[in-house]
């Protein structure tokens, strides 16, 4: 049988996690939380799984969630949306990604991604009969974006980014959205998809997002993730936001893989979000960031900058020449701590002899991670 996806295996994510189990080890390496979900979430939850509110919603949502969802976005980046005609509920992000790329990008279209990047937007591209050019950021995570630009053409149909940046921490600045706008000039047929899952999960730095461009925001499809925002990822309830035109191809494509999203989380993060302070989550975030910095900082091990998400970025260039592979292997094997590493997320493979740290756990296993790494 011929394969749509020749290329595609079992994810390094699966792979490290299979180790980390088989050795015992600290898994560090998926992003998942593994501390409690918030106890109001909890009751809200418990008790509405008395209610009526098992059966099918509306294919777009739940209508009390769509207008809180349109309520967080005027709060948070002064963008007044329409709750019935541009939000999408969808089965976590990467679902609402995978229909937006099936819905807008044709046969032989290209789509510029940036790398490192994702492991599900490129098999997306594919499937939908698109061509993935993927770019790679500077060494350190930034973007050329002379670069991105000089690969754009007529049969550019999409450029998706990241921000904040999986697996780098970084995040755009106001020169970075100003340079992405002329490129949206000067290709006026090119479609954003801005993936945002971690846009609460920022530090020193406030996200910026494309919600806040008017300039992109016709032209834009916006992914956002309950799962990330409130630690609840296997939830898997996410959301689009884009203009009516793009929105209404990505609910054709919706409505025939999963046609709505899960009653009962959707009424209870309804709920749930008029009772929260979404400020709340980037200093909760910053809190386990500076403590897990603090607990290596004397190992020997490189920790680069962290802007934002839940991801630290190391370098195990004064420890090992070994590539990044072979080495995040070793230290689960040899060291009982399981990482990711980088080069996974380039399309050539590029190693500059990085790996990922996931500090949304708690404090104990970040401590008990520490003692490891430090003996490294």
């Amino acid at each position: 049988m011929k394969s749509k996806l020749p290329n595609s295996g079992t994810s390094i994510f699966s792979v490290m996690s299979q180790l980390a189990v088989k050795h015992q080890a600290i898994n560090l390496s998926q992003g998942f939380p593994n501390f409690p979900v918030d106890e109001r979430l909890t009751a809200i939850t418990a008790a509405l799984c008395k209610d009526n509110v098992h059966q099918y919603m509306p294919m777009a949502g739940y209508l009390p969630l769509l207008q809180n969802i349109a309520s967080v976005t005027q709060k948070q980046y002064d963008r007044l949306v329409d709750p019935t005609t541009i939000i999408l509920v969808t089965a976590g992000a990467t679902q609402g990604i995978f229909a937006t790329i099936q819905a807008l990008v044709h046969f032989d279209d290209e789509v510029i991604v940036i790398d490192p990047s994702y492991d599900c937007y490129e098999p997306a591209i594919l499937l939908s009969g698109g061509r993935p050019i993927r770019i790679a950021l500077q060494d350190d995570y930034t973007v050329n974006w002379k670069t991105v630009e000089q690969a754009c053409s007529p049969k550019t149909k999409m450029l998706l980014i990241n921000n904040p940046h999986n697996p780098s921490g970084k995040i755009f600045t106001t020169h970075d959205l100003e340079q992405l706008e002329l490129i949206m000039e000067h290709y006026p047929n090119i479609i954003l998809l801005s993936d945002e899952v971690y846009e609460y999960i920022t530090f020193e730095q406030k996200h910026l997002s494309i919600h806040s461009r008017p300039k992109l925001l016709e032209r834009s499809v916006i992914a956002s993730s309950f799962g990330k925002t409130f630690h609840i990822t296997g939830w898997k309830v996410g959301y689009l936001i884009a203009a009516e035109k793009l929105i209404n191809e990505i609910k054709k494509v919706h409505q025939f893989t999963v046609f709505s999203v899960n009653s009962l989380a959707q009424v209870a993060i309804s709920n749930y979000l008029e009772l929260v302070d979404l400020n709340e989550i980037a200093s909760f975030y910053q809190k386990k960031r500076d403590f897990f910095r603090k607990l290596i900082s004397k190992s020997r091990f490189e920790l680069l900058p962290c802007e934002g998400t839940y991801f630290q970025v190391v370098s195990y260039a004064n420890i090992s020449n070994e590539n990044d592979v072979a080495f995040c292997k070793r230290l689960v094997e040899e060291h009982g701590v399981a990482a990711i590493p980088n080069s996974v997320f380039y399309a050539d493979g590029k190693d500059l002899k990085h790996i990922r740290f996931c500090f949304a756990k708690t404090d104990a296993t970040l401590e008990a991670a520490a003692v490891k790494l430090n003996l490294v």
